[in-house]
């Protein structure tokens, strides 16, 4: 049986003296993925949902995606971070999900129609953390030092900082990759620390990157729910988690994002603070091997937030990041299944 916006209801029986009366309880369904983090983050907000509407029952319907089926592939190669979402996301086209949680860097700058960021909650730590096998600080690692992360983004940054690091390819969930540090497969790796801090690893962190010098994920540290665009119910009961400051900051981000077309096939990063009645927006592109970067910054009233991250990222493409986007693209699309 299906109440209002399609979503299943639960019947309760209770028995009063003789008689028996029905009680009727709606489900939402929360698409989420199904690692250790994901499910510790999707969890969070059901608990927040829980406790706004304790009249209606939440479920976590795990989806396992394209990126967690393909974990010995570099992004880049197999699509970029659509990975991660696709199946999410057709789970709410064809009603089986009713909201999703989603890290908001794995959310394309695109979305399919009919489909919508509805609320994001209060930003964690938008940091990227370094963990460090052995050693206190980035100076303690030696020439030649192995550094594991799966972003381009990181591999950039920290060959730009440290061109004598030897830069490879680690994924896998947050734990499986600190397994491998531990293990010794390398000298260190790079993180973001709002991962490790919903987990309760903060411990880990050797040090913390300045997210102005060495610039996050667009939208790293947020959280971001959808659903359906003309699902004006979810909306309601999804509106106390939205955070105003964080959605006019990550909507800034994503429109650098969007204006520069970029995925996870080329360094991008772009970092937005709320400073009183202004947003403040720094931006950067790198070539992939760290030795070209560009970076942009600038400042708008809230209201302009969207307009601002158009504004940084033309002036990236006047600066010449315009020819590595162009350069990237042109070799993917020239691959056997590229774009």
């Amino acid at each position: 049986m299906f109440g209002m916006c399609g979503r299943k209801l639960r019947h309760l029986s209770l028995k009063v003296g003789k008689e028996e009366t029905f009680l009727t309880k709606e489900l939402i369904r929360i698409a989420t993925r199904g690692s250790m983090l994901a499910l510790q983050q999707s969890g969070i907000i059901k608990a927040a949902m829980e406790k706004l509407w304790p009249e209606i029952r939440f479920e976590l319907e795990i989806i396992r995606t394209t990126g967690d089926k393909i974990t010995d592939v570099p992004l880049a190669k197999v699509g970029g971070k659509g990975l991660f979402v696709k199946e999410i996301e057709d789970a709410l086209v064809d009603g089986s999900a009713d909201m999703a949680v989603h890290s908001m860097k794995d959310v394309p700058a695109v979305l399919p129609a009919g489909l919508e960021i509805v609320a994001i909650p209060e930003r964690d730590d938008p940091r990227d953390a370094l963990i460090i096998r052995k050693g206190k600080t980035i100076g303690d690692l030696c020439h030649g030092a192995l550094i594991g992360t799966s972003s381009l983004r990181r591999a950039a940054q920290i060959r730009a900082m440290r061109p004598d690091f030897a830069v490879r390819n680690l994924r896998g969930n947050l734990d499986t990759r600190l397994r491998k540090l531990d293990e010794g497969g390398f000298d260190a790796i790079l993180l973001a620390a709002a991962g490790l801090k919903r987990m309760g690893w903060q411990d880990r962190v050797t040090m913390y990157m300045d997210p102005v010098e060495f610039v996050p994920a667009i939208g790293q540290g947020a959280l971001g729910i959808e659903a359906r665009s003309e699902d004006h119910r979810m909306r309601r009961f999804l509106a106390p988690l939205n955070h105003p400051e964080t959605a006019v900051a990550v909507r800034s981000e994503r429109s650098l994002l969007k204006e520069l077309e970029g995925g996870c096939q080329v360094p991008i990063g772009g970092y937005a603070r709320i400073a009183g009645q202004i947003v403040e927006l720094s931006g950067f592109v790198a070539s992939l091997d760290g030795m070209q970067l560009f970076r942009a910054a600038g400042a708008a009233p809230l209201q302009d937030a969207e307009a601002l991250g158009k504004r940084v990222a033309v002036e990236l493409l006047d600066l010449g990041a315009k020819k590595i986007l162009d350069e990237v693209y042109s070799s993917a699309a020239a691959e056997p299944g590229g774009v």
